[in-house]
Order: C-alpha cells, then sequence, then structure tokens
C-alpha cells in the first residue's frame, strides 16, 4: 500500500497537467460548437429550404458516425487533404467542436422554437429588422432557456474527450496509460484518472448551474404571450 501511495503521488502532477490539457480541449470544443450550433439554429429555424436541408445533412452525418470514427477520418483524412497540419490537441478540438455543434442545433432550436411567435411579430411592427429581432431578442431568451440541456452537452462532451488518447493527445487518459504500463499500477492509477474527471465534471455543471441561477429572471416564462 505504501509504494501504490508513493507512485499515485509522484504521478498526480503529471496526470494533473494531463487535466488542463482535456479542460482546454472541452473548452474549445463547446465553444467551437456554440457558434456553429447557435448558427445552425437560426439557419433551421429562419432560413431557406436549401439552408435547413444542408444544415440537417450535416446534424444527420455527425450526429450518425461514432466519435473515434470521426477523429481518424478528420486527423488521418480530411485535414491532410486539405493540407491542415493540425497537432492532435487542435485536431481533437476541431472534431469535438463541429460534432457537438450538432447537438447544441438541436438544443438551440428547440429553445426557439419554444418562445412564443408573437414576440417576432411585435418586434416587427416596432421596426425592427429580422436580423435585430434575432439577435436582441430571440437569442438572448434561447441562449437562457438552453443553459440546463448545455450543461448535459458539457458532461458529454467531456467524457468523449478521453478518446483523444488514440490520436496521441497528452490528455488526461493519454499519461494515465502511460503511467500504468510503466509502474504496472492499473487499477489505482485509472482511479485517480477517473476522479480527475469527475472533478472536472462537476465543477462545470455547477459553474453552469450557478450561471443559470445568474441569469434567470424571476417570474418569466416562454409560454408568456
Amino acid at each position: 500500500m505504501p509504494e501504490i501511495i508513493a507512485i499515485i503521488k509522484d504521478a498526480l502532477p503529471y496526470l494533473l497537467s494531463g487535466g488542463l490539457i482535456t479542460a482546454g480541449i472541452v473548452t474549445g470544443a463547446m465553444a467551437l460548437g456554440l457558434i456553429l450550433g447557435l448558427s445552425m439554429a437560426v439557419g433551421r429555424v429562419y432560413g431557406s429550404t436549401a439552408v435547413k436541408r444542408v444544415i440537417g445533412i450535416y446534424v444527420w452525418f455527425f450526429q450518425g458516425v461514432p466519435i473515434l470514427v470521426l477523429l481518424f477520418l478528420f486527423y488521418f483524412g480530411v485535414f491532410n487533404y486539405m493540407g491542415l497540419n493540425l497537432s492532435a490537441v487542435s485536431a481533437v478540438t476541431v472534431v469535438l467542436g463541429m460534432t457537438t455543434a450538432a447537438y447544441q442545433a438541436n438544443i438551440f432550436r428547440g429553445a426557439i422554437l419554444s418562445l412564443p411567435q408573437g414576440q417576432f411579430k411585435a418586434a416587427s411592427t416596432l421596426g425592427m429588422s429580422d436580423i435585430q429581432t434575432i439577435l436582441a431578442i430571440i437569442l438572448p431568451q434561447a441562449l437562457r432557456l438552453s443553459i440546463p440541456a448545455w450543461s448535459n452537452e458539457f458532461s458529454i462532451v467531456l467524457k468523449d474527450s478521453a478518446l483523444a488518447f488514440v490520436l496521441g493527445a497528452p490528455e488526461i487518459m493519454a499519461r494515465a496509460k502511460f503511467v500504468a504500463s510503466r509502474t504496472y499500477q492499473h487499477l489505482p492509477i485509472y482511479i485517480v484518472a477517473g476522479l480527475i474527471y469527475f472533478i472536472l465534471t462537476w465543477a462545470g455543471v455547477r459553474a453552469l448551474a450557478r450561471l443559470e441561477k445568474t441569469v434567470r429572471i424571476p417570474g418569466y416564462s416562454n409560454k408568456g404571450i
């Protein structure tokens, strides 16, 4: 037992530094997913038939293909074909971002559709353009309503980031695998790795819950007029 504790103590800084890389991957992926997902949600609700069809194909593809296949497909195929020399960390961030964008698009689309349609008409009577209405009235409400589902998506992306080790990204799982193979203490090392993932998940969900509470408007309901 003292030997195992000593191994964990020596490996902990190395694993925690991998946790920082994992946090960076997830943060970048969620940010990219937010930008793309929000844009696609608006396109699917207010866009032309052609735009809706293209976005629908994108969502269908990224929701239907496993993350592991997408990582290999883009890292060893699409990115090389496009002449992009991305690092493993950057490639994982981009692929996870494009994947979560498909799910976030549905989250934001549902939030937009849940809003009263009369708001759009009321803004139009006040002389606001469609773009002004979407940016100033629709999206702020949709973002506020999407936080609980977005929090759940954060947890999923964080867990999916564990697959980054297959590309050689030096995140938690890659470092845990390296330490375990060198020390032959697989169980305790992977338990520590799991605890680091748990702490990151707890911290992220807690932060988003606090954000939801901060932006909540007392008495507000999306079922209003």
